[in-house]
């Protein structure tokens, strides 16, 4: 199978301030606000990758070179040698990165998250305006 993979410096490289909505275009953001999503991860990048059935490589060690604080790029393995699509329906660069900021907000460990911290919150300001009233 390595056969017939290239070499992994030659796949496209998928920073996540890419298709990060809080991004300016100036910071690094490459496709439209209105379809970016916020803060994606490499690894929710990654499962997107997999999901669409493409080979990636998640990269902790790397850093982006506008900010060298945000950690960790994917690199994507789009065409074959031959220049045939792995996955048709992604023919671009630009193509895989709406593809992946619109899977990213459904991404499973995103919706759990954000499930506990809704209830938590609305528990905690219950309980701190209960204990105003009691002063």
């Amino acid at each position: 199978m390595e056969g017939q993979i290239p070499d992994i410096k030659k796949w496209i490289v998928l920073y996540p301030v890419y298709i990060n909505s809080k991004k300016t275009i100036a910071e690094g953001r490459r496709i439209c606000a209105a379809k970016a999503c916020e803060n994606p991860t490499c690894a929710e990048i990654g499962d997107c990758c997999s999901h669409l059935k493409l080979l990636y490589d998640v990269e902790i060690d790397k850093a982006y070179p506008r900010d060298f604080m945000q950690r960790g790029r994917v690199r994507v393995f789009l065409k074959r040698e031959d220049g045939t699509l792995c996955n048709p329906a992604i023919s671009s660069r630009k193509q895989l990165m709406l593809h992946v900021a619109e899977l990213v907000p459904r991404h499973p460990g995103r919706t759990k998250k954000q499930e506990p911290s809704s209830t938590t919150s609305t528990g905690a300001s219950k309980s701190s305006k209960g204990g105003k009233k009691k002063r």
